[in-house]
């Protein structure tokens, strides 16, 4: 994706006032294949039965999962669709910060599949495993799928 940072505070605002700022996302490390992130926990994070929503640790990995992507694009790639997530959760936290890394596990031509580990940041107790997998786009070859 032409245009697309390449650093971590790039990554950093371009999220600023979409979803990725509004919770706070911020990125700290960006290497091909590799993406990691973290988020200072407070209110706005937790479900209203106390503990951290889950929608939270989704945004979180799949931001990152996404990021990695657009970063790590082969050839001709335009940019990504998520065609599927998964997210299993072992544990929750409820102050602190979260942090996590997004590696690639496939780059295809066509397909990337990412897989991410959502840990608590002081004690590194995973959280939350997480598994996506990103449709590569391309510009319009003149042909159908038909």
């Amino acid at each position: 994706m032409s245009g697309f940072p390449t650093t971590a505070d790039g990554l950093t605002r371009l999220g600023a006032g979409m979803l990725p700022g509004v919770l706070g996302l911020e990125f700290t490390n960006v290497t091909p294949g590799l993406v990691e992130a973290r988020v200072a926990l407070d209110q706005r994070h937790l479900a209203p039965n106390g503990y951290l929503h889950a929608a939270t640790v989704v945004a979180i990995a799949d931001t990152a999962c996404g990021y990695g992507c657009m970063a790590s694009l082969p050839d001709g790639g335009e940019g990504f669709t998520t065609i599927e997530l998964k997210a299993n959760f072992l544990g929750t936290q409820t102050e602190g910060s979260i942090a996590c890394r997004a590696t690639l596990v496939h780059g295809g031509r066509t397909t990337q599949i990412w897989d991410a580990i959502v840990s608590d940041e002081a004690s590194d107790r995973t959280l939350a495993l997480f598994r996506c997998t990103q449709l590569v786009l391309r510009r319009d070859t003149g042909r159908t799928n038909r």
